[in-house]
């Protein structure tokens, strides 16, 4: 497949390299080293590299490759490339395995805002373990070049802001292989699966999303200029915020701004950072006495929240969290009271947000009364627009996956879907776009060298309150059953988490488990050994008795219950009548056993099917949870 654009040159008659071509970076082990870039036309590219090398002929728009003989793991060695009018030398370069981890948020998530940041940070010593990060970027049609990025070495210092599910998977590899991992981290929070599937496969015309990408970048340009004119009036910023919270506080020069709102919808497009808001209500003496509860809606994404300059409240990296702040008496007087809001936002939208009900002051038992009239002021800030360019189809895709194709790959590991379950409609969607992304990234990359399948591993959702539960209607539970329905696919596996989520939280902490579920499900597909890799799986269901009978295969190793005992939770059975009652189950002889007073007669059964199936239980002696399951197709 030919490489879609040219690479930029420095210069008319300097050779260029795919910017994953870098000082510090693992080149995949043990099979053909992949190697091109951009010259001068007809230009002779000599490539020499840990006792190897090679020579090819820029054509005529200047586009060379070769590939030279597979390595060991080892190095680190230098990697010569050269012209004839300018060499270029790649140092430090090591031999390992190389996982493109990507998806949304919870693979993006750094490990300084993960469980034990800072232990976790300390441990980073291991500098074999390296990451190249890409640039949140998006075009409309595939690029030969990446935005940016650059190979760091795992250490403290840099750590903190590596992905931790892709940082932990790859220590544990370090554990058992021994060799240097390199982890190509390609994500972006929020993103849906569309963004990262080129055209071709969605069905979709190439010329048309090019056209609908040079009209985005149009709109992008006219948004900015608005939200620069916006932060003209404030010459000062970056500003100095401290003391911004007093109720003295000069907010004259403040302008107004509507709440509840994302500020994107009051003229500050493509703005992340800090900043603040101000409102005012009045009590009497009696109210103040007793003290109020204040609700300043839901921010993303994090607040810290004062009254009268008295800190309140403070709720950290919880976009989609209603805060309700109890303010005491001794912040309060009788008449005029100030309420300040500091807001931090470094993605997606910003600001005060959710339903105007959300946003209040309730003195005791009285009724909820609105908080209206507020200014806004923001005080460092960053503009650039690119937030919702991980909505549209084919964008990241372009311009975050195609770049890195042929560099040779161990694997891929992958953690998204949450912007995809949404509604039951786009979560059974999703199990005719998953398989479709994995067999297209697993042709390109094909395509460009002779290797067996991409062995292709993923993070089953975990457990979290959504708010989209409706009766037995769960968008998150048919999105892991679409994920589990792409098990058919060959050289694939996925690690389930609904028992390490934080219901009140989709971007849980504990990426540790994660990351070690993960390595051993690369440890059985991608290094062949035999391992328990996942929980029990279900294999037959029959209705008898007035119960279900579920029988499980021998591969998700023994059942057990979490907590112990034979007693297990999360189940649900329903008749023809087609409503779920929650059952009692058990484990007896290697299956488990469902039954409900409330369905004498089963005809469907149901495990752990909710958005936060908190008191699903069933595992297996190595503690990895059963995935969720149903036997109807309703």
């Amino acid at each position: 497949m030919l490489l879609a654009g040219l690479l930029v040159c420095a210069s008319a008659h300097a050779v260029e390299l795919p910017r994953v071509f870098a000082d510090g970076m693992v080149v995949q082990r043990d099979q053909p080293v992949q190697v091109w870039g951009q010259a001068a036309a007809g230009a002779r590219v000599v490539v020499a590299f840990a006792g190897r090398d090679g020579a090819a002929q820029a054509d005529a728009s200047g586009h060379w490759s070769l590939e030279l003989p597979a390595l060991p793991a080892g190095g680190p060695h230098v990697m010569r490339i050269d012209d004839g009018t300018g060499a270029r030398v790649l140092q430090d370069v090591l031999v390992g395995d190389v996982w493109l981890a990507s998806g949304q948020s919870n693979m993006e998530w750094p490990i300084a805002q993960s469980a034990d940041p800072e232990g976790e940070i300390a441990r980073a010593t291991d500098p074999q373990i390296r990451h190249f990060k890409i640039p949140k970027s998006w075009a409309g049609t595939p690029q030969a070049q990446l935005a940016g990025g650059e190979w760091v070495a795992s250490s403290p210092q840099a750590a903190g802001k590596f992905s931790a599910v892709a940082h932990f998977f790859a220590r544990e590899l370090r554990k058992v292989t021994g060799v240097p991992i390199g982890i190509i981290d390609s994500t972006w929070g929020g993103s849906r699966i569309e963004a990262w599937m080129d055209a071709p496969s969605q069905g979709l015309d190439e010329k048309a999303l090019a056209q609908q990408a040079s009209t985005l970048r149009a709109q992008d340009e006219q948004a900015l200029a608005r939200t620069h004119r916006n932060l003209a009036r404030w010459p000062d910023l970056p500003a100095d915020d401290a003391g911004w919270q007093s109720a003295g506080t000069d907010a004259s020069a403040w302008t107004t701004i509507k709440v509840p709102a994302l500020w994107e919808a009051a003229g500050w497009n493509g703005m992340d950072g800090v900043a603040w808001y101000r409102t005012t209500f009045t009590l009497t003496a009696e109210e103040a006495a007793a003290g109020v509860t204040v609700g300043v809606g839901r921010i993303d994404d994090s607040d810290t929240t004062w009254v009268n300059g008295t800190q309140v409240g403070q709720t950290h990296m919880q976009y989609n969290l209603p805060r309700r702040y109890t303010v005491p008496a001794s912040a309060l007087h009788a008449g005029v009271n100030h309420v300040a809001v500091r807001v931090s936002d470094f993605g997606g939208g910003g600001g005060i947000h959710g339903d105007a009900a959300e946003v209040f002051v309730q003195p005791q038992g009285a009724a909820p009364r609105t908080l209206a009239d507020w200014s806004f002021r923001p005080s460092r800030v960053s503009v650039a627009l690119v937030d919702d360019k991980n909505q549209h189809p084919t964008l990241l895709y372009n311009a975050m996956i195609h770049p890195l194709q042929p560099y040779a790959l161990r694997g891929v590991i992958w953690y998204q879907g949450e912007s995809n379950a949404n509604t039951v409609a786009d979560a059974l969607h999703y199990r005719r776009q998953f398989p479709a992304m994995i067999e297209q990234w697993r042709a390109q990359w094909r395509m460009q060298w002779d290797a067996p399948s991409l062995p292709f591993l993923w993070v089953q959702l975990a457990n979290f309150s959504s708010g989209t539960d409706k009766g037995d209607e769960s968008p998150w539970a048919v999105l892991r059953e679409s994920q589990s329905m792409t098990l058919w696919m060959p050289g694939t596996a996925q690690a389930v988490a609904i028992d390490i989520g934080n219901p009140d939280d989709i971007h849980p902490l504990n990426k540790q488990d994660v990351g070690k579920r993960l390595a051993l499900a690369a440890r059985h597909v991608a290094y062949g050994e035999a391992v328990d890799f996942h929980g029990p799986t279900p294999q037959h269901t029959r209705f008898e008795g007035g119960a279900a009978h579920v029988e499980f295969g021998s591969a998700g190793g023994r059942l057990a219950v979490r907590g112990g005992g034979t007693r297990v939770h999360g189940f649900a059975l329903a008749g023809t009548d087609q409503v779920f009652h929650p059952a009692e189950a058990s484990l007896a002889e290697g299956r488990v056993v469902v039954r409900s007073a409330a369905v004498p007669r089963p005809v469907a059964v149901r495990y752990a099917w909710s958005d936060n199936p908190v008191d699903a239980d069933l595992i297996n002696t190595e503690q990895l949870p059963a995935s969720p399951f149903r036997s109807d197709t309703w």
